[in-house]
């Protein structure tokens, strides 16, 4: 039986969480954990703890020169700061008003070592190339095995006709060479972060928030 993830619980301070996100680097794994019934939910079923796994999961990539965090979200009352509206699906937010607004805890999970500057560029490439797709609630079920939907993911192809969280940043991280997968669209947000955690791919978490 997998083992469930807890990330680091220390809870940094006010200062600390300023020097945190400055900090932070393009390709950085952000980890949410949500304080709400549907984030625990997510939680049980993807083997993740209630109010410390991850119910939902973004990155960090540069754009016209400023580092900004990509996610694919229905739950964001911003809007997107490359489309400049409001959108469900794929989007980039500053992390400052995200980490704001947000209900719950947050954790970054910082790269085993720097991109290169092509893998940079790559990265945001593929994502602001990708911004602008709908979310994907069923491809969002399915990843996380609720009742039969992982057995039928078995049988799906990759499709990125819309994305769900996990899902984009698994496709990105297959796009700069750092995670080997034929089908980003079976990664949940807890499975993604403990297999990047296992290839070395990111370090151990800091708490944001």
């Amino acid at each position: 039986m997998a083992k469930k993830w807890i990330p680091d619980r220390d809870q940094a301070s006010a200062g600390e969480v300023g020097a945190a996100t400055a900090n932070l680097q393009p390709g950085t794994l952000l980890g949410f954990s949500g304080a709400c019934g549907l984030s625990d939910i997510i939680n049980v079923v993807t083997l993740g703890v209630p109010r410390w796994g991850l119910s939902h999961v973004g990155i960090m990539a540069e754009h016209r020169g400023e580092l900004l965090l990509f996610e694919s979200t229905t739950l964001d009352s911003r809007p997107c700061v490359i489309q400049q509206k409001l959108f469900n699906g794929t989007q980039a937010h500053r992390l400052d008003d995200v980490l704001t607004n947000y209900k719950g805890r947050v954790w970054a999970h910082p790269l085993s070592r720097p991109l290169y500057s092509f893998e940079s560029q790559r990265l945001s490439d593929f994502l602001v190339g990708t911004i602008g797709v709908p979310y994907d609630q069923e491809g969002a079920m399915r990843s996380a095995g609720i009742g039969l939907s992982w057995v039928e993911s078995l049988f799906r192809p990759e499709d990125l006709h819309t994305i769900f969280c996990s899902e984009w940043l698994a496709k990105a991280y297959c796009e700069i060479g750092l995670l080997l997968t034929d089908d980003a669209s079976r990664w949940n947000p807890n499975r993604l972060a403990r297999r990047l955690r296992r290839n070395h791919v990111v370090l151990k978490p800091r708490r944001l928030k």
